[in-house]
C-alpha cells in the first residue's frame, strides 16, 4: 500500500521525537522551512502537522508554531474516574489494547473481602486480563473483576474497546466513584512475562474499587504500570478554614 506523502513526514517526524532527535519543549521548523525540507506543498505539510497534534506528539502554538510535547510520558488523572479508551484518545494509533483472558471465575474467600462480601455468599466475578501497548511497548497490565450479578454478559470484543462505554451505554447503569490506592512493588513473574520491563526493578500498581451511582460495589481493577512511561496527576485546593 502506497502511503500518502503526509503520511511518511508524518512518520519521520515521530519517530524523531520518539528517539529524542526532536526534544520536548523545542518548536517544530515553521511550515515554510518544512515544505523546503521535504519538497512537497504547503496543504501536505498542514495534514502532517494535523496529524501530529491529533497523536498527542506536538501542540500548535498561535502565532509561534508547534512545540513538541513529551511524549515519554503520559498523564492519568488520579481523582477522576476514567476509562483508559478515554485516556487513549490523544494517543491515536500509538495505543492499543489486547486481551489475554476473559473468564467467569466463583468468588473466593480473597474476592469476597475485596467486593466486602459475608463468607457465606456465592456468587461469581469476570476476571479480565489486557495488556495496554504503546508505541509498541506493552507497558500496563490492567487486571480487573467485575460482579457477573451486574454485568452479566461479557466478550472479548467488549473488553478489548471499552468496557465503561458498555456499562453506561448498553447497560445503562451509571458508575459514579472509586476508591484508589498506589503502591510501588517488586514484578511479579507475571508482570515480568507479559510486559516489557526491560531492566526496572519496581512496579506502579493502582488498586481501585469502583462504585455504580446507587453506591453498589461491582469492579476491582489492579493496574500495573511500568514505572518510567507515567506521571500520575492530580489538582489539589488548599481548604480555607
Amino acid at each position: 500500500m502506497v502511503k500518502n506523502k503526509f503520511q511518511m513526514i508524518y512518520e519521520q517526524i515521530a519517530k524523531e521525537i520518539q528517539n529524542g532527535t526532536i526534544k520536548a519543549g523545542e518548536y517544530l521548523p515553521s511550515e515554510h522551512e518544512l515544505r523546503q525540507q521535504y519538497h512537497t506543498s504547503r496543504e501536505t505539510v498542514r495534514k502532517a502537522l494535523k496529524l501530529l497534534s491529533e497523536q498527542g506528539y506536538i501542540q500548535k502554538m498561535q502565532g509561534k508554531g508547534s512545540i513538541v510535547l513529551d511524549v515519554s510520558k503520559f498523564n492519568f488523572p488520579i481523582s477522576g474516574l476514567v476509562s483508559y479508551k478515554e485516556v487513549s484518545e490523544k494517543l491515536g494509533h500509538r495505543s492499543k489494547t489486547m486481551v489475554i483472558s476473559l473468564r467467569e471465575i466463583e468468588l473466593d474467600a480473597s474476592l469476597k473481602a475485596e467486593f466486602y462480601l459475608d463468607e457465606s455468599a456465592n456468587g461469581a466475578v469476570w476476571e479480565l486480563v489486557r495488556i495496554r501497548d504503546i508505541d509498541d511497548e506493552s507497558i500496563i497490565l490492567d487486571k480487573d473483576y467485575l460482579l457477573t450479578s451486574i454485568v452479566p454478559d461479557l466478550t472479548e470484543e467488549i473488553t478489548e474497546d471499552s468496557l465503561y462505554e458498555y456499562i453506561e451505554s448498553e447497560l445503562g447503569l451509571a458508575i459514579s466513584f472509586a476508591k484508589k490506592e498506589i503502591t510501588v512493588e517488586i514484578p511479579t513473574e507475571e508482570d515480568r512475562t507479559l510486559l516489557d520491563l526491560e531492566d526496572y526493578s519496581l512496579i506502579v500498581v493502582v488498586k481501585s474499587h469502583v462504585y455504580l451511582e446507587d453506591t453498589t460495589l461491582f469492579q476491582l481493577t489492579e493496574s500495573r504500570h511500568r514505572p518510567d512511561k507515567f506521571r500520575f496527576v492530580d489538582f489539589a485546593r488548599r481548604r480555607q478554614w
